[in-house]
């Protein structure tokens, strides 16, 4: 009875120990701190305090899905950039050539660098979209409802080319 307790425990702690490095959210680094900086909007059309909302989202997003510290100065991961397009197009038309459905998208360029590992670093456009009835105004709540969705997408885009490597 003895020798299957000790197989037993030896078990569980080797069973423990090779689960040890992984993550649920497949996240795995070294960092220990991540610095998001402020997302500038240089978009021709330009929706005020997107950039705000787009920052904030991206450090919560981050702080929800790892372990890392945010830090305003010198962080081993460091996300900066700007949103570089903010567009709303007609998607389909009506009889009476109005839209009956459009779309807007949101684009924005991100510089990921790794103090760890310079080979990580990249430079990149992520982009998504939403379509809403050509008819709504685009405005309050319509408006955020729309721009946390898309910014949602982005956000989780950025956390996978970056840390997940998916």
């Amino acid at each position: 009875m003895k020798a299957l307790r000790w197989i037993s425990l030896l078990a569980l702690l080797v069973f423990l120990n090779g689960c040890g490095g992984y993550s649920f959210t497949g996240i795995q680094t070294d960092a220990k701190t991540v610095q998001v900086k402020y997302f500038q909007n240089t978009a021709p059309l330009v929706e005020p305090g997107i950039e705000r909302i787009f920052t904030n989202k991206l450090q919560e997003a981050i702080q929800n899905q790892t372990r890392l510290s945010l830090t305003s100065s010198n962080g081993d991961l460091v996300y900066e950039g700007e949103i570089v397009d903010y567009r709303v197009s007609p998607m389909t038309s009506t009889a009476n050539f109005t839209a009956a459905q459009n779309r807007l998208t949101i684009t924005v360029l991100v510089k990921f660098t790794n103090a760890n590992k310079e080979d990580e670093n990249f430079e990149k456009r992520f982009s998504f979209f939403q379509d809403y009835e050509g008819n709504a105004q685009l405005t309050g709540s319509k408006l955020t409802e729309v721009v946390d969705f898309i910014f949602n997408r982005i956000t989780q885009d950025i956390i996978n080319e970056s840390l997940a490597k998916w």
